[in-house]
């Protein structure tokens, strides 16, 4: 089974699924070892990783070069965070053709306008994109696609914009109806009040996502009792990495020396390990001539 048909199966499943945030092939590596079915390759984690903000700043081809890195690290399905699709249909189609050519399983877009902004920033005050032009744009991407499996996910932001449950409904149907493999609805609450009133409208008509960030505390049974078919756990690798990175600088700074942070960082082996140093040296003896 392809990546893309991992990834739809988990869309696909009357069981509530899980992927995880990476965004590098480090971390993408290590979602996997860790046993979950699939990665979010999340748009703010890389760019930020990038050291730039979630404004696409980073170009969508510096996004295709983590992604190949990402993909050729792991053998679990890969769905990226394509913000807007980086332009309109014909970047979007486009964006299609080159992830299927590195083995990404799919592509979740939104629908705001180019450039975007990261949907917890001023969030009242967003444009959503039109729906027609929005639904022409999933289209040209489900047109592109060769992988009959690749998954686009149309990602509704009404909530996040302030324009309430009725924009929502119509603009996840009418994306629906374009062709998307599943609808992903975003809240920005701290409870599911939006969620659950969306589920009860929308009647199990098509796959559910959510990124529960926000509403974290809501016990993860209750997303599996609203029909939600995934829930993506989306930045939570990068945001402790921060906070490990910044506890380190900071400790080696101050004492200038490492007699009270080595006990505290994985060994330099484990970093081997996970970069595959052991095949290496295998593939040395299989490959290099023997030395004299």
């Amino acid at each position: 089974m392809d990546k893309a048909a991992k990834l739809r199966q988990l869309i696909d499943s009357k069981n509530l699924e899980f992927i995880m945030e990476a965004h590098n092939g480090l971390s993408a590596k290590i979602v996997e070892e860790t046993g979950f079915k699939g990665i979010w390759a999340s748009g703010v984690s890389i760019s930020a990783a990038l050291g730039v903000r979630d404004n696409n700043e980073a170009s969508w081809t510096q996004v295709l070069d983590v992604l190949e890195f990402m993909s050729d690290a792991t053998t679990i399905p890969i769905l990226l965070d394509g913000d807007t699709g980086y332009g309109n249909f014909n970047n979007a189609r486009r964006l299609v053709k080159k992830l299927e050519q590195r083995n990404i399983a799919g592509v979740c877009i939104e629908d705001k306008l180019f450039p975007k902004t990261n949907s917890f920033i001023n969030s009242k005050t967003q444009q959503l994109a039109d729906i027609n032009e929005f639904c022409g744009k999933l289209k040209a991407m489900k047109d592109t696609q060769n992988n009959k499996d690749f998954i686009v996910v149309a990602r509704v932001e009404a909530f996040i914009a302030g324009w309430g449950l009725k924009e929502a409904l119509h603009r996840a149907e009418a994306y629906h109806q374009a062709g998307a493999d599943a609808i992903l609805i975003h809240s920005m609450r701290s409870d599911t009040k939006e969620i659950e009133l969306f589920m009860k409208e929308w009647s199990d008509r098509h796959p559910i996502v959510i990124v529960p960030t926000k509403y974290y505390s809501t016990p993860t049974k209750r997303f599996h009792e609203l029909g939600i078919s995934l829930a993506i756990w989306a930045n939570h690798n990068l945001r402790t990495s921060i906070n490990a990175m910044q506890k380190i600088s900071k400790q080696i700074y101050e004492d200038k020396s490492l007699i009270h942070v080595e006990r505290n960082v994985v060994t330099i082996e484990e970093v081997f390990r996970l970069q595959e140093v052991e095949e290496l040296k295998e593939a040395e003896k299989k490959y290099l001539p023997p030395q004299e």
